[in-house]
């Protein structure tokens, strides 16, 4: 099973990509939480080159809510990460996590309906950009 949902954009820089997504999860109730610029981290720490790499924390917090109520420990899972990565100019994949596959760790019952409900949001986000 695959642990990620996601789709490839062309003819799109970086920035519009990282534009797109974070739009597209606010339409479907999302907000970012925490961007994190992998790229910019590995120079600034490693001093490594590394290409354009983004992740952003995604939170739906009423589906979020439901999750804390039904598992306590289920943050440690949270926010859903989504990223944004360009290997090559002008390309740019866009993937999320999917959580119905990362929740198969969790053995509670109650998280899979609220699991299958985020997948669903979350796989319209990436089909809509």
């Amino acid at each position: 099973m695959k642990y990620y949902i996601r789709t490839t954009l062309k003819n799109t820089t970086f920035k519009e990509a990282i534009e797109k997504t974070t739009a597209a999860l606010k339409e479907e109730g999302f907000g970012v939480l925490k961007e994190i610029d992998i790229k910019a981290t590995l120079k600034k720490k490693l001093d490594a080159d590394f290409y354009n790499y983004t992740i952003l924390g995604a939170c739906n917090p009423k589906m979020a809510y439901e999750a804390l109520q039904s598992e306590n420990k289920i943050g440690t899972m949270l926010p859903c990460n989504v990223i944004v990565q360009e290997r090559e100019p002008g390309k740019v994949e866009v993937s999320a996590v999917d959580p119905a596959a990362s929740m198969m760790a969790v053995e509670n019952d109650s998280l899979a309906g609220i699991a299958k409900g985020v997948q669903m949001k979350l796989k319209k986000v990436i089909s809509s950009i």
